[in-house]
């Protein structure tokens, strides 16, 4: 085995963000048909984070900034659409906004013609701890609404092909989790 344990670590917790991000993705996508829009940007960022989280180790990178700056700033442009519907979109803006952050502060990374030194900083701090408050107390709150909700809610779908509705929170718990993580990660 090559390498050290941290590396093993960082490598399985950073597939196992890619996984939960990707299944995310994939249940949204699944929801998105015949819904009002925010499915379908929510299984956008599921993917997108998956994307971002695939360890390539510094290898074919290049690529994955501007692309993903592409695709977070349309999710970001199609949640401002969403707006005019009402402010409940608001944190699918605001989740588009933070993806393009983090995907200007990854960067293309450091490659062979350029050393440590060369390194993007992670970002204005004020910024970063406003978005790590922001998520936590995003998680917090749907953890305790999935946890409370239990109870409440029945088992049969919520809204049209929505699904059960401890499994849409419980998705988008998942990437609240996953977007706090990147956040951390920084």
């Amino acid at each position: 085995m090559h390498g050290s344990t941290t590396s093993l670590t960082t490598s399985v917790s950073s597939w196992l963000l890619v996984l939960l991000c990707a299944v995310s993705g994939a249940y949204c996508l699944r929801r998105a048909r015949g819904s009002d829009g925010g499915a379908a940007g929510e299984a956008v960022m599921g993917f997108g984070m998956a994307l971002m989280a695939v360890p390539l180790g510094g290898l074919g990178d290049g690529w994955r900034a501007p692309v993903l700056g592409v695709v977070f700033c349309g999710a970001a442009l199609h949640a401002l659409w969403l707006l005019r519907g009402g402010p409940h979109h608001t944190h699918h803006l605001v989740g588009s906004l933070t993806m393009v952050y983090l995907t200007l502060m990854a960067g293309p990374g450091p490659g062979p013609e350029h050393g440590p030194e060369h390194a993007q900083a992670a970002g204005p701090p004020l910024l970063t701890g406003a978005l790590l408050l922001y998520y936590a107390g995003y998680v917090m709150l749907g953890g305790t609404r999935l946890i409370t909700a239990g109870d409440a809610v029945s088992p049969g779908p919520a809204a049209g092909r929505g699904g059960p509705a401890e499994l849409v929170r419980a998705c988008r718990l998942a990437m609240g989790m996953g977007m706090l993580a990147m956040l951390l990660t920084m």
